[in-house]
């Protein structure tokens, strides 16, 4: 009976440890975020001053800064702001001429969008191909997706850019779409779940009751992999919303910037034309469409990622 107290004592002791550093753990993660939050209600001066733990008065000013434009919108919002005691910076220039952040959270949106979902659904079309038939070069087409994802966009990005000036894309949403419906990782995820969790029976019956291949897909294999799928769709549409290197070399309009192209420009502003506390409020926009999908789908990323972990 003592040694029974006794190990239930020190699993005790083990699993306060556990949540002891599991707090910490969550701590030192969301305090850079904390951080930027507090900023982005700070002007540029309270900022230079030092840390603060508490907010400041400046969020209106600071977001507004990034959303009139002093030279192309109506005098009377900004003298109805003036009147209420919001006063736009007259030291940094028009932020929101020079970084269109909201601006860059459409451009960044469409793009996300339709990347993800392009990228998720062919992607999930060719592991299924490979997948379900048996053909002379199924092993090598695998090896062969599988070697793509191990070279670096780096080294691809001298002829991708020429090919895409001859093609005349530059500048064009177009170039970063199409190219991301080739995504090697997300098919690697979409065959190992449809190994773990589609039945070969299933997609037979269907044949047999005279189901075409397109239609099995679209109304059986799908809906039975939709954790798996979310998942893709999540992943893909972080990876794009954060894709600051291609965008920076097909992108030269201003009014065609992502969101990261806008936030790098804004931190490599010269002295006289830098705004702490409008830049860490650039930040703060930049994470609240990822936030969002987060919280509102983060039962998917559990449920894909233990999708297939039982088997009945």
């Amino acid at each position: 009976m003592e040694k029974i107290q006794s190990q239930s004592r020190t699993l005790g002791v083990k699993r306060v440890l556990c949540y002891v550093v599991l707090v910490l753990l969550a701590i030192i993660s969301l305090f850079p975020f904390y951080i930027m939050i507090i900023n982005c209600t700070r002007s540029h001066m309270q900022i230079q001053l030092g840390f603060s733990a508490l907010p400041g008065t400046s969020l209106i000013r600071n977001f507004l800064n990034l959303s009139i434009n002093k030279k192309t919108d109506s005098e009377f919002w900004q003298n109805v702001l003036v009147k209420y005691g919001v006063q736009l910076s007259s030291t940094t220039g028009n932020y929101a001429e020079n970084y269109p952040i909201l601006r860059g959270m459409v451009n960044s949106l469409f793009i996300a969008i339709m990347t993800a979902a392009f990228t998720t659904y062919f992607s999930a079309m060719t592991s299924y191909g490979i997948y379900m038939y048996n053909f002379k070069l199924k092993k090598f087409s695998f090896k062969f997706i599988m070697a793509v994802m191990m070279v670096p966009t780096q080294v691809s990005t001298l002829g991708f850019i020429r090919l895409l000036t001859k093609l005349h894309l530059m500048d064009s949403y177009v170039s970063l779409i199409v190219p991301s419906i080739a995504a090697p990782v997300v098919f690697f995820y979409m065959y190992q779940s449809m190994e773990a969790t589609l039945p070969y029976s299933i997609v037979e019956a269907a044949r047999v009751d005279g189901c075409n291949e397109f239609r099995t897909f679209n109304q059986i294999v799908v809906p039975m992999m939709k954790p798996a799928f979310a998942v893709q769709a999540i992943f893909s549409f972080v990876s794009s919303w954060n894709n600051y290197f291609v965008p920076q070399l097909v992108l030269t309009k201003k009014t065609l910037w992502t969101v990261p192209i806008v936030i790098a420009n804004a931190r490599n502003a010269d002295y006289m034309n830098n705004d702490q506390g409008i830049n860490y409020m650039l930040m703060t926009l930049a994470i609240i469409p990822l936030m969002i999908i987060y919280f509102c789908l983060s039962k998917y990323i559990i449920a894909g990622a233990t999708a297939g972990g039982v088997k009945e």
